[in-house]
């Protein structure tokens, strides 16, 4: 019995504490909607956010991306409704020998290169300059005329070179996500935004009967040296490859429509799955 008064005088003593703290303690007010509203704002902001979607395409596709410098007997002749996406500088046809500029994506552990074959359709000798810095000498294996297609395989493949990811151009649709990437101008690891704005477009090569049917039609910009690029979706997966711009002036500069030739197409010139 004597064990048990304290014990029963603790908890009287917890009670008189409980019950002095509820007295003298001030209450809590309730959370207003201005609160919740202002917490809501001081989480967000101390959040940073995410990188955008373009960005996130460049970093995937930036390591499998080529340059492409060549020389040959005259300018190439780049699909477009006046000129060329492609590049050629130094004098014409039976003078020196002219140089061209072009971009190209690598496709496979081989390190096999798409590009457009017309910034190698004339081409005696072609360079190829990797992400890395790294450069190789190349030779045409395979062209595909109907396409505006090649596959160049270099004399040298970097250690660890990346393919690029093969996308489903199947998947695109008008309003897509669209990035152009390549060296407009030799100004290399560019990009360049926009969306799908049109999809089986056919295109005739100025001065020629041959027309390249099923193109996907984007508004990203395309300028010379784009030509061989890869169009890539919001993941940084390849969709196209860069063949033309539609101008109808005389310069070689971009007015909003460029056309690529879709993957599943292109790469076949590769062997390559459709996606």
């Amino acid at each position: 019995m004597r064990r048990a008064l304290p014990f029963t005088a603790g908890i009287a003593a917890a009670l008189i504490a409980i019950e002095l703290y509820s007295i003298l303690a001030p209450p809590v007010p309730p959370l207003t909607k201005r609160d919740v509203q202002q917490g809501v704002r001081d989480a967000l902001a101390s959040q940073t956010p995410g990188p955008a979607l373009s960005q996130l395409a460049y970093e995937a596709i930036r390591p499998s991306l080529v340059l492409i410098e060549t020389t040959g007997p005259g300018a190439s002749s780049a699909p477009g409704s006046s000129s060329a996406p492609g590049s050629s500088t130094g004098p014409g046809p039976g003078d020196a020998p002219t140089e061209g500029l072009g971009s190209g994506v690598v496709v496979d552990a081989a390190g096999d290169v798409l590009t457009a074959l017309h910034v190698v359709a004339d081409a005696t000798t072609i360079k190829l300059t990797f992400a890395d810095g790294s450069d190789a000498t190349a030779e045409v294996t395979t062209r595909q005329p109907e396409n505006d297609i090649a596959v160049l395989r270099p004399s040298r493949v970097p250690a660890g070179l990346p393919p690029a990811t093969l996308g489903n151009p199947n998947a695109m649709r008008i309003g897509s996500e669209a990035f152009v990437v390549g060296n407009p101008f030799g100004l290399t690891g560019s990009l360049s935004s926009g969306v799908v704005s049109g999809l089986d477009r056919s295109f005739r090569i100025p001065g020629s009967d041959q027309v390249i049917h099923g193109l996907i039609q984007v508004d990203a910009a395309v300028n010379p040296g784009n030509s061989g690029g890869p169009l890539v979706d919001r993941a940084g997966a390849v969709v196209g490859i860069v063949t033309a711009l539609i101008n109808p002036t005389s310069e070689d500069v971009f007015i909003g429509i460029g056309l690529a030739v879709p993957i599943d197409v292109a790469g076949g010139a590769a062997g390559l799955p459709p996606y």
